[in-house]
């Protein structure tokens, strides 16, 4: 019997943001397809507007399986997990773990192709997932102030500090162009008015 992608699909409900209050929960699959449709974009803009030669759709399908471990782990809060260097030595050993454990659920054909997704993203790829990654944790404070939770305030303040220090033409890109849209309301964002 093959579980890889029985596996894959309990991701679902393995929630994020477990040491804050969230008015919305997210699950790490959402996030994961959140994170690739911004790291996918990404790479879109980086070879748009910047001169690279970034295979977008391979970004894309490293960022959508970038949380594929958390299965078999759980969720580690960002705040623990890299509390030190000890720490986050160790949780990246019981990642890689992980997805060994989860390679073993495929046939041996498949076996390789999805270990290179699992395993060995090149360091362009796995750059692109963490800004992707960020982003998309940003969103999600913006859209938790949206709604006046202020549990979020110092996350964002936080995490809008470490995209700018990433010095990213295409973050900073995003950031310009395509964040603050995300603090809009439906109607804003519709062009609907009801005056």
């Amino acid at each position: 019997m093959r579980k890889f992608f029985a596996f894959l699909n309990r991701m679902k409900y393995i929630n994020r943001w477990s040491l804050m209050r969230s008015t919305v929960s997210e699950n790490i699959m959402e996030h994961s397809q959140q994170v690739a449709v911004v790291a996918h974009s990404l790479a879109v803009i980086g070879n748009t507007y910047f001169g690279q030669n970034l295979d977008a759709d391979s970004i894309a399908v490293k960022a959508l399986f970038h949380e594929c471990s958390e299965v078999i782990t759980g969720d580690l809060p960002t705040p623990i997990k890299y509390i030190n260097r000890e720490l986050n030595s160790a949780y990246k050993q019981i990642e890689n773990a992980a997805n060994d454990k989860l390679l073993t659920y495929l046939p041996p054909e498949m076996k390789n192709i999805y270990a290179d997704i699992l395993k060995n993203p090149c360091e362009t790829e796995k750059k692109y997932v963490k800004y992707a990654d960020k982003l998309c944790a940003y969103i999600k404070c913006i859209e938790e102030l949206k709604t006046g939770n202020k549990e979020f305030s110092q996350a964002a303040e936080t995490i809008k500090k470490e995209l700018i220090a990433y010095n990213s033409k295409e973050v900073n890109y995003f950031m310009s162009n395509f964040v603050p849209a995300y603090e809009l309301t439906l109607d804003e964002l519709n062009g609907q008015s009801y005056d």
